[in-house]
C-alpha cells in the first residue's frame, strides 16, 4: 500500500486524450449506473496487486490539484502506476455540489523507455474504491483486454465516480479526509501454445493383428509378449499375464494393448487415443470371447482387461480356447485420435 499526502503544488492537466468508458452521474444513495459495458459491484477482498491511499484528500481540491500519481509497482513483469484526475470545475470543496463532475482513474505503464522497441502489453484490469464504513470495496471494470503500446500508455475510466457520490459521507469512501483506491492487473502473456486433434484413421474389420501363442502353458509361464505389429506407423504389442499362481481356480488371464518399448510418446507433448478390440478365439465352437476398450495411451503403459478370462474357463477343454497347446488372440484398433501440442512464434 502507498500513502500519499498531497502537497500544494499544482499539476498541469494531461495532454493525452483518453477514451470515454464511464457513466452518467447518479443519486447519492446508490452507486452510479453502469454504461458502455462498465460493471460496478462490491466485494470484501482487498485488491490483490496495489492499494493507493490518499490522506488529506480535500487538499487536492483546495489547491486545485488536477492530477495525482501513485508510485510505481510491479505486476506481470512490468512497472505500473495509478493516475487520478480531478474534474472540479473550479470548486475547492469536495463536499459541495459538483453536478456532473467526476473523478477519473487510469492505469499507466511506467518506464516504457526501458522496454524493447515495438513493445506491446495486453491487460485486463479492475479498479477499487474502499468503503471505510462497510469495510468492503467498490469494484469497477469493463472486462475488456486493453492494449498498451508506445502510442497508448494509459487506460482507464474517465468517469469512475461522480464527485458528489464520492464525497457523500454516508457512502464511506472518504473518512477522516482519507480515500483509498486499488487495482488488480492481469497481464495477458501470449504463450503460443495449443493443441491439434486429428483422427488418424478408422480401420476396416479386416485390418487386425493375429497372435498365435504356441506351447502355451499357464502353469509354467506367467507372462507372454507378442511380437511388434504396426498401426499407422506406430509399434504396438499385446501382453498377456496369468495371475493363477497357486492354482488354476484362483486366477485370471489378463490381456493388454501397449506401445512397444521403442515408442517415445511423451505425456504433455503428444497423446494418442485409441479404440481397440481384443479377442480370445474358441477354436472348437466359435464362441469367441471379446472385449472393446478405449484409452489415452502413454509410452509403454498397457491398457486392457485384468480379468479378461478366468483360468478355469481357459483350461476347460470344452470351451475351446486352448487347442492342443496353442492359444489364439486377435486385436483390432478401430480408430485412433492423435493430439499434438504446438507452439506458434
Amino acid at each position: 500500500m502507498e500513502c500519499i499526502k498531497p502537497s500544494v503544488a499544482v499539476r498541469a492537466p494531461p495532454s493525452e486524450v483518453f477514451d470515454e468508458l464511464g457513466c452518467a452521474a447518479a443519486a447519492l444513495d446508490a452507486p452510479p449506473p453502469a454504461s458502455s459495458g462498465v460493471v460496478r459491484s462490491t466485494r470484501d477482498l482487498p485488491p490483490a496487486h496495489y492499494t493507493f491511499q490518499i490522506k488529506n484528500f480535500s487538499f487536492l481540491f483546495k489547491n486545485e490539484v488536477k492530477k495525482c500519481e501513485s508510485g510505481q509497482f510491479e505486476v506481470g513483469g512490468y512497472q505500473w502506476r495509478l493516475v487520478l484526475q480531478l474534474h472540479t470545475d473550479g470548486k475547492k470543496n469536495i463536499y459541495c455540489n459538483h453536478g456532473n463532475d467526476h473523478i477519473s482513474l487510469y492505469l499507466a505503464i511506467a518506464n516504457q523507455n526501458n522496454l524493447l522497441p515495438g513493445w506491446e502489453v495486453n491487460v485486463n484490469f479492475k479498479f477499487f474504491v474502499f468503503d471505510q464504513i462497510r469495510n468492503n470495496y467498490l469494484c469497477v471494470q469493463d472486462g475488456i483486454v486493453r492494449r498498451f503500446h508506445n502510442l497508448k500508455t494509459e487506460w482507464g475510466f474517465t468517469q469512475l465516480l461522480p464527485l458528489d457520490f464520492l464525497g457523500d459521507p454516508s457512502n464511506g469512501y472518504i473518512v477522516d479526509d482519507t480515500c483509498v483506491f486499488g487495482v488488480e492487473v492481469f497481464v495477458m502473456k501470449v504463450t503460443g501454445m495449443g493443441e491439434c486433434l486429428s483422427m488418424v484413421k478408422e480401420y476396416p474389420s479386416s485390418h487386425q493383428f493375429n497372435w498365435k501363442i504356441d506351447k502355451f502353458d499357464p502353469l509354467k509361464d506367467y507372462s507372454y509378449l507378442s511380437h511388434v505389429f504396426l498401426v499407422e506407423g506406430r509399434k504396438w504389442r499385446l501382453k498377456l499375464n496369468l495371475k493363477g499362481i497357486k492354482s488354476v481356480a484362483d486366477g485370471f488371464l489378463s490381456l493388454y494393448l501397449q506401445f512397444d518399448a521403442s515408442e517415445t510418446l511423451t505425456c504433455g507433448r503428444s497423446r494418442l487415443y485409441a479404440n481397440y478390440w481384443l479377442q480370445i478365439r474358441d477354436e472348437v465352437k466359435g464362441n469367441h470371447l471379446e472385449e472393446t476398450g478405449e484409452r489415452w495411451f502413454l509410452d509403454t503403459v498397457g491398457f486392457g482387461f485384468p480379468s479378461f478370462l478366468s483360468l478355469r474357463d481357459l483350461m476347460d477343454t470344452s470351451k475351446g480356447y486352448v487347442k492342443g497347446d496353442a492359444l489364439s488372440v486377435q486385436c483390432r484398433i478401430e480408430f485412433i485420435y492423435v493430439v499434438k501440442e504446438y507452439f506458434s512464434s
